[in-house]
């Protein structure tokens, strides 16, 4: 093979590679265009599921209370405030903070799946003291569900999960009578009440600001102020 013919052949190789190099670097561009959409159609539906499993938790809260707390004054409609002092001496913490403007979508999602955690302990404790009931069982399967959901947002959104979830380890109820029972399940009810409704209007925010990033902020911003 003569000089020439090779300077060809090497001019031709390296054309070739150029424009293999080229088609990848397109084939890319072109993976992250179409791909991209796709992501963010998958997060507003993960979202826009976890939003509908907050409502039917918002419903069922009513009729687990109906069929658990039977004791005189103890209404699901009757404010709790006159019973907060029994927060403390029976051991139920107070769930992670939803409503603040510093929250990004990132610390929210990880305060949602701490407080569902928490209340699914909650409820799995007054449970076993009350010996369960079927609207107690289907409440808790909707909090164990919604838990799940946020964390496939969790995981579309690519917000890392941290190690430990956990916020609140050695959770023990202190229940000495069947009134505290009572007052256990009530206090808890409404408290997952209130936090599920924090949630929601979390969710909403977060899907608000899904199809256009600058609002994010904006959209926490008004956070505390739903």
């Amino acid at each position: 093979m003569g000089l020439n013919t090779r300077i060809t052949v090497c001019n031709i190789l390296h054309r070739l590679r150029t424009t293999m190099k080229f088609i990848l670097v397109v084939l890319c561009c072109l993976t992250l265009v179409c791909s991209a959409p796709l992501r963010g159609h998958e997060l507003t539906r993960a979202v826009e599921n976890a939003m509908s499993l907050a409502k039917k938790i918002l419903g069922d809260i009513r009729g687990a209370h109906d069929a658990c707390v039977t004791s005189a004054g103890l209404t699901f409609s009757s404010e709790a405030k006159s019973l907060e002092y029994l927060l403390g001496d029976i051991g139920i913490p107070a769930p992670p903070v939803l409503k603040s403007e510093e929250l990004t979508m990132e610390t929210s999602l990880n305060h949602i799946v701490n407080g569902l955690e928490l209340h699914r302990r909650l409820l799995e404790e007054v449970g076993v003291a009350l010996s369960s009931s079927e609207e107690l069982k289907l409440l808790l399967v909707g909090v164990r569900d919604l838990r799940v959901q946020v964390e496939e947002v969790q995981r579309l959104a690519q917000i890392p999960s941290p190690e430990s979830q956990d916020g609140f380890p050695g959770i023990s109820l202190q229940l000495r009578s069947d009134y505290q029972v009572q007052v256990a399940a009530h206090l808890t009810l409404q408290q997952l009440r209130s936090f599920t409704q924090d949630v929601f209007r979390t969710l909403r925010h977060i899907s608000a600001s899904i199809a256009d990033p600058q609002r994010l902020n904006q959209a926490d911003n008004s956070m505390s102020k739903s």
